[in-house]
């Protein structure tokens, strides 16, 4: 029986990273105390079940020290101005699941002869707010009207997503590591981030966020695209970020979503807390959304924005809970983008893929799972 030698600041490094205490691995790994203080040794069977615990590489573990682990992409969280704890092992595993799709993608593109994405890097932090804004609704053909067509403001966030995909942006929404559900994402750990490309510009919305933060998070996220500047963030309608670039991306997912000149003319004579729930369904926008922008204008005081949107964000997260699940495909679909599922099941389809890596990309094991994909999208058909 193999035993391996295992420094124990590794392993005390490996729980820390993982969120996790030694008690919480005790039960699984009864020696693990003994371990830590090189009383006894691992097997390697054990030493690989504990790096699958803690959600690490297992070679990491052979290290003679721990190595410092670092967000491949700019991080421009503030976590309301408090210093940043390290990357927890769900964020980090996203990130690199979703460079790994955009590779993919941006291979498959070229191979197409797509074209590349003009909006990509075509704004400065120099551009007028209100002119980035203005383009945005221009590429995205998504203005009010098309909003205010809208049933709710939760439909308006799908078709925001559609007419993203549309213009060629991979919009990935989840709540989870991959299709694993006993790995929920931390909305007080990131809300989204942007890894920019001219042939495959990406947007990740945290899931685990109420429906009501993720619009302003994908119009944030989409100004960094149109900055050309990869980032996580934590930016919400609530926040008041000291990055200029993560003020700039608010104040443009702002003006997108509401603009000013629009809000003031509704405005006229009316008392504005008392048009909150009006003007979420004219701009079919959560009532955050609607607080902030009151709050930009300096219709309410910064004591009325935070204390009322307070009230609203817990409504909205209890609202939040009682929602019923949704169907697998569907949901797949805003986890993993449409437009790249359907792209991978073609190339897969006509033998450019190897099946393996597709199921590998799309987080699934069966065929018959990647078949009933195949027949909803109406591919290969």
């Amino acid at each position: 029986m193999i035993r391996v030698d295992v420094e124990p600041a590794l392993l005390r490094w490996a729980i820390k990273r993982a969120r996790l205490s030694t008690e919480d691995l005790q039960r699984k790994f009864p020696k693990i105390v003994q371990w830590e203080q090189r009383k006894a040794k691992p097997t390697l069977t054990q030493l690989e079940n504990f790096a699958k615990a803690v959600r690490l590489p297992v070679g990491y573990l052979f290290l003679s020290e721990p190595p410092e682990e670092r967000i491949p992409i700019p991080d421009l969280r503030t976590m309301s101005g408090t210093t940043q704890r390290p990357p927890s092992p769900d964020l980090l595993d996203v990130i690199y699941l979703c460079q790994r799709r955009q590779a993919w993608y941006r291979d498959y593109a070229r191979s197409a002869g797509e074209e590349t994405c003009p909006f990509v890097g075509s704004g400065t932090i120099d551009s007028p707010v209100e002119e980035a804004a203005e383009a945005m609704r221009q590429a995205l053909n998504f203005g009010i009207e098309e909003r205010q067509s809208c049933p709710s403001w939760t439909e308006a966030l799908r078709q925001f997503i559609d007419h993203a995909e549309d213009m060629g942006v991979l919009v990935m929404i989840s709540g989870v590591v991959g299709t694993n559900n006993r790995r929920r994402l931390d909305p007080g750990e990131f809300r989204g981030f942007a890894l920019t490309d001219d042939l495959a510009p990406l947007v990740f919305i945290n899931g685990a966020d109420t429906k009501a933060a993720q619009i302003f998070t994908l119009a944030h996220e989409l100004a960094h695209i149109w900055l050309g500047k990869s980032a996580v963030s934590d930016a919400g309608p609530d926040s008041a970020p000291p990055d200029r670039t993560e003020r700039w991306c608010n104040a443009v997912a702002a003006e997108f979503l509401v603009p000013f000149q629009d809000l003031r003319e509704y405005l006229h004579r009316k008392q504005p807390l008392e048009e909150v729930q009006n003007l979420a369904r004219r701009f079919k926008v959560s009532t955050l959304v609607i607080l902030r922008r009151l709050l930009d204008a300096k219709k309410i005081s910064r004591q009325i924005f935070t204390e009322t949107y307070s009230r609203e964000a817990h409504k909205l997260r209890e609202r939040a809970k009682s929602s019923p699940g949704g169907d697998f495909y569907l949901t797949q679909d805003m986890r993993t983008s449409r437009r790249f599922v359907r792209s991978l099941i073609v190339s897969t389809l006509e033998g450019q893929t190897l099946y393996r890596e597709a199921f590998q990309l799309l987080g699934i094991r069966k065929e018959q799972t990647f078949n009933e994909w195949k027949r909803r999208l109406g591919v290969g058909v």
